[in-house]
């Protein structure tokens, strides 16, 4: 496994842990589409969370959530409207966050993002 695959899985199981901490549910990881890829999927309450996690070893190129910009986001979003449309998972709200993660430190960002 490569290093920076190691490194990715490690991010996503700190962050699934932290969201399961604070009442989450963990439904999926990693549901990928032909229009991208989701790193987890969670229930907040009613609400399906897409989520989407970011780790940089430092912020010398921008922080791990700049790194979320529209391109990506409307990636996301594609790939959440199909997971919604293909999956059997009843959800009065939907909600997009992101996950940053640098270093020691980890920032949870809910409703990072919309669908407008």
């Amino acid at each position: 496994m490569a290093d920076t695959q190691r490194i990715g899985e490690q991010a996503e199981q700190r962050a699934r842990d932290h969201l399961v901490k604070q009442g989450l549910q963990f439904i999926d990881r990693n549901y990928q589409c032909r229009y991208g890829e989701i790193d987890l999927i969670m229930r907040d309450n009613d609400t399906l969370v897409f989520i989407e996690v970011r780790y940089r070893k430092n912020a010398q190129f921008g922080g791990a959530a700049a790194s979320v910009d529209f391109r990506k986001q409307q990636r996301i979003i594609a790939a959440a409207e199909h997971y919604i449309q293909h999956q059997r998972q009843v959800a009065t709200a939907y909600r997009f966050d992101v996950v940053a993660i640098s270093s020691e430190q980890l920032d949870w960002i809910a409703d990072a993002f919309r669908l407008d």
